[in-house]
């Protein structure tokens, strides 16, 4: 849509209302970046001649409108690595980090960094993602890492909060380095689309030192993002080395703060859940990385409910919906009744708007004089759809449908299932030489 005033008609519009959501059907008119006005109308009218529509409008034929998809814990680096040659054990955990992600992110350069970022830009789109939480890794290219991915993202109309994995792992100067990227980061290339956190990688990669270092950097206006207890050895070697476990360690070096985002989870002790709390830290959940893994699956009944939960995909993908849906399907195997399960996923689906607005206090709910930031999913309820049913369709039908199309900040980014703006194909091809180029790097390793 070129006009800057334009209509979005005959949809089912599922706005965040005072926690809750009250679907209705009818009209959005955008202008100027923001929903300018919503009007509702009869559906039985729709149902008669479900054709007509306004000049500079897009009939959404009774597709279903929500806020947009926010992933809270991204891998972008990851991308590229599809297919590639391993010849060595992926038989625990810390082989899989050992003989994968960290030979991966020895060898990533510019131009893979770049592809990558591209990579998942186009598929975050495609899964109504247009708000990315990433954590960053590039060993051998740490410096203005960050901002190559910034400026990717940007091309697409995507918002990001970005950091760098720092680690003691390749040795005290580049963990060094790491931190000094995320701070230069966070002090010289943040803007309204572009936040920052400090990253850190696990804490059986980090020092006391390099604790103590970030401890130094952190302030109330930004928050750690990190990887916490996601396998048994994380705890062990934490406890080996320091006495401490992970959330002892970051409590001890108080660099627990509420707009920080723990990763995983999955071996957490009930102490552990506490401290969380105490200091009001969330939890971003990624079961698909976990399976995949090996490394278990987090109890959704040990987590205390005034902990804050979040959906992160840990760069396997960027289906924030099937990942939910998967949160679901678990909850339930652990014995929560259907009424418990669909609880847990209400109270994901609000954690994230609280702990996004931290960032972005602009993020948008699907109401007037907001930014016109949402999801046209390929999805026509085949029943009513209203306040008290919305949840049975969204667990059930919602996330397991695709994108139609999405708007960000008043523009079609993504319509009818086509991206605008880029050419798809050529960026394919670029992605793929430098995909190829890495695959080649492993053929070897």
């Amino acid at each position: 849509m070129k006009s800057k005033k334009f209509l979005i008609e005959n949809a089912w519009i599922c706005p965040v209302i005072a926690e809750d959501i009250i679907p209705f059907f009818g009209d959005i008119v955008i202008e100027k970046n923001k929903i300018q006005k919503i009007r509702p109308k009869n559906f039985s009218l729709f149902l008669k001649n479900p054709y007509k529509v306004g000049k500079n409008s897009f009939n959404a034929l009774g597709k279903v409108i929500t806020i947009p998809n926010v992933n809270f814990h991204d891998h972008i680096y990851s991308r590229l690595a599809k297919g590639l040659k391993l010849n060595h054990p992926l038989n625990d955990f810390q082989n899989i980090l050992k003989n994968l992600w960290w030979k991966l992110d020895n060898e990533l350069d510019e131009q893979m960094i770049i592809s990558s970022a591209n990579y998942a830009a186009i598929e975050s789109i495609k899964n109504g993602v247009t708000y990315i939480f990433d954590h960053h890794s590039s060993q051998s290219k740490i410096e203005n890492s960050l901002t190559l991915i910034k400026n990717e993202l940007k091309n697409y109309n995507l918002r990001s909060v970005l950091c760098f994995e720092t680690t003691d792992r390749n040795g005290a100067s580049k963990a060094i380095n790491g931190l000094n990227e995320n701070k230069n980061f966070y002090s010289n290339f943040t803007d309204n689309n572009t936040k920052a956190m400090l990253g850190l990688h696990a804490s059986f990669t980090l020092s006391d030192e390099i604790l103590l270092e970030a401890k130094k950097m952190l302030n109330d206006n930004w928050g750690i993002h990190i990887h916490i207890a996601e396998d048994e050895s994380d705890v062990k070697l934490s406890k080996d080395f320091t006495n401490l476990t992970p959330i002892q360690r970051l409590r001890k070096y108080k660099l627990l703060n509420d707009k920080s985002i723990l990763v995983h989870g999955v071996h957490l002790s009930k102490n552990d859940f506490y401290k969380i709390e105490e200091f009001e830290s969330s939890l971003a959940v990624c079961p698909d990385s976990n399976m995949n893994n090996s490394v278990g699956v987090i109890d959704f009944n040990r987590i205390p409910n005034a902990i804050s939960l979040l959906m992160g995909t840990d760069g396997m993908h960027s289906n924030v919906a099937k990942s939910l849906k998967q949160v679901f399907l678990i909850s339930r195997n652990q014995g929560f009744t259907f009424n418990e399960s669909f609880s847990l996923i209400k109270k994901i689906y609000f954690d994230q708007i609280n702990f996004v607005k931290k960032y972005f206090d602009d993020f948008p709910l699907l109401n007037e004089n907001d930014r016109a930031d949402f999801i046209i999913w390929d999805y026509t309820p085949p029943t009513p759809l209203n306040k008290e049913n919305f949840w049975g369709h969204f667990i059930y039908a919602i996330l397991e449908s695709k994108v139609n199309s999405v708007i960000q900040n008043g523009e079609f980014i993504f319509e009818n299932g086509k991206l605008n703006f880029i050419d798809e194909t050529l960026i394919s091809n670029e992605i793929y030489l430098a995909g190829e180029k890495l695959y080649n790097k492993f053929l070897t390793k």
